[in-house]
């Protein structure tokens, strides 16, 4: 009778798996009707009551054992790792499922979502600035100020639970402070409002992952994210017109390079056919010029042969190309070779051309 008991408290407690608390009523009910079945000693021959006490003390004593040995079932969903403690020192780690450990006071079972991404917040808290977290000097001795937002996720739990105080509390704000402020007083002013932001996210990044694992924390940096950044609000407007003068130049820059783009490809059309008429014109010259030369020196060679029969050709040669395009006269020379009765015959009263005489 007593295995058929703890038989039935044993398949009520992994069905009460959710609730390991025991059900004192339901208890009592069940012990009741376990004695209402075991015979008295005194039942035929008048024994006392005080006979049930054992069985009744033995009965709560197995009953509470196996409760508190079913209160260690535990289960650790996805994304989760449970880290398991005997006597207070760490012994392993579990991964999803069902599983069973001592129960407390002889062990502890802490359950941590480690893929959970959980976010903390320097300089600010919302919509509030925090001016003593978010105040910082630059590599130009310019003050900025900066907020920054940082992801991460548990990567060790035995070292996040057990090897460092409050890690994802004053351990994390102070490294990710110690490591931006780094990261900023190394760069001019204009690198962390303008120019090089992404560049100081992944210092930053590097820096304070660097610490965390120093510090055996067990985090591990998923991003890091600068919020807010701008100088103090005295000196905002001058700022502010530093920004539009970038602007303004950046545009101005944008616009040469535009029309750099639009006339250097013209110009060098233009200095390509340029280049290519010149090159035409030089063999056509040199062409021309190596005729004349052919011409020449067929001449030459003619004139070697008959100098007095090519002179004759020559001088008939050009007389033919010149004499068609000037004004003649032909004077008698009975008349004594008199030219100036001729005078006022052109329009501009000046004699041209070549007058022929007879000898």
């Amino acid at each position: 009778m007593i295995h058929n008991l703890k038989l039935a408290t044993n398949l009520d407690m992994y069905q009460q798996k959710d609730d390991p608390e025991i059900n004192f009523d339901q208890l009592l009910n069940r012990i009741r009707g376990f004695f209402g079945r075991v015979p008295s000693a005194g039942r035929n021959g008048g024994g006392s009551s005080k006979s049930k006490w054992p069985y009744l003390v033995l009965a709560v004593l197995v009953i509470a054992v196996v409760g508190w040995l079913a209160s260690g079932l535990y289960t650790v969903n996805p994304g989760e790792q449970a880290a398991l403690r005997l006597v207070g020192k760490f012994q392993n780690l579990n991964g999803p499922g069902l599983h069973w450990f001592w129960p407390s006071p002889i062990g502890k079972v802490d359950v941590v979502s480690v893929d959970q991404v959980q976010t903390l917040e320097l300089g600010f808290r919302g919509d509030i600035p925090i001016i003593e977290e978010s105040s910082m000097i630059t590599g130009d001795e310019n003050i900025v100020e900066v907020g920054l937002v940082v992801q991460y996720d548990i990567k060790d739990l035995e070292s996040y639970l057990f090897r460092a105080v409050d890690p994802d509390g004053e351990t994390l704000k102070d490294a990710a402070e110690t490591a931006l402020r780094q990261v900023v007083g190394s760069k001019p002013i204009d690198s962390t409002l303008i120019d090089a932001r992404e560049e100081v996210q992944a210092e930053t990044k590097v820096l304070l992952q660097g610490l965390l694992d120093l510090y055996e924390t067990g985090i591990n940096v998923r991003e890091v994210k600068l919020q807010n950044v701008r100088p103090p609000a005295e000196v905002q407007d001058a700022f502010d017109d530093v920004v539009r003068a970038r602007e303004n130049r950046e545009q101005i820059i944008n616009l040469a390079e535009a029309y750099q783009e639009d006339i250097i490809p013209r110009a060098r059309g233009e200095a390509s056919k340029m280049k290519q008429a010149a090159e035409a014109y030089s063999r056509e010259r040199t062409e021309k010029a190596e005729g004349q030369a052919g011409r020449f020196l067929s001449v030459l060679n003619e004139y070697k042969k008959s100098p007095e029969v090519t002179k004759q050709r020559l001088y008939l040669e050009a007389m033919e190309e010149i004499l068609p395009g000037i004004t003649k006269f032909i004077v008698d020379s009975e008349n004594s070779g008199n030219l100036l009765q001729f005078l006022p015959l052109t329009k501009d009263n000046t004699i041209s051309g070549t007058v022929g005489t007879d000898q």
